[in-house]
């Protein structure tokens, strides 16, 4: 009795390792300072983005652009829309998201899709980077140095 005894707590102990060493090896998921502005109806972000810049011209003109794909062909009116932060990010980057209008039933079909635009009310004074978030992933683009 002893025996079987000993053999299921060096059982339950193994197994403990195994999920402490399981936690340990997932990397902690990245905690966002800022949180989604409201979409209007059949507004949704894009799929994914491939590559993105962000460029602040002479005239203070922040410029975003992105590539990357929608999960149906037709998507239209695609845009960036900047979340809402409470502080300014204490990194410099800003996020914002890839976002369109999906069209009505349209057929799952990826789909390869450009966006641009400018970001009328960034702030310049703090800009350092802008993260690109879609369905599926983040990217990050920093302001070119000078």
């Amino acid at each position: 009795m002893a025996a079987g005894l000993a053999a299921c707590l060096g059982l339950s102990a193994c197994e403990q390792s195994k999920s402490e060493a399981t936690e340990a090896a997932a990397p902690a998921p990245r905690k966002s300072l800022s949180r989604p502005a409201p979409l209007y109806a059949g507004q949704e972000q894009i799929l994914q983005v491939d590559a993105a810049s962000v460029e602040l011209s002479k005239s203070g003109v922040v410029t975003l652009k992105a590539s990357g794909k929608t999960d149906a062909p037709g998507f239209y009116q695609l845009a960036f829309l900047p979340r809402i932060n409470a502080a300014a990010p204490p990194d410099g980057v800003y996020d914002v998201d890839v976002i369109g209008y999906r069209p009505q039933g349209a057929a799952a079909q990826v789909t390869p899709v450009e966006v641009s635009g400018e970001w009328a009310n960034a702030p310049k004074e703090r800009l350092k980077g802008v993260r690109f978030i879609t369905k599926t992933n983040e990217v990050v683009a920093m302001l070119p140095a000078g």
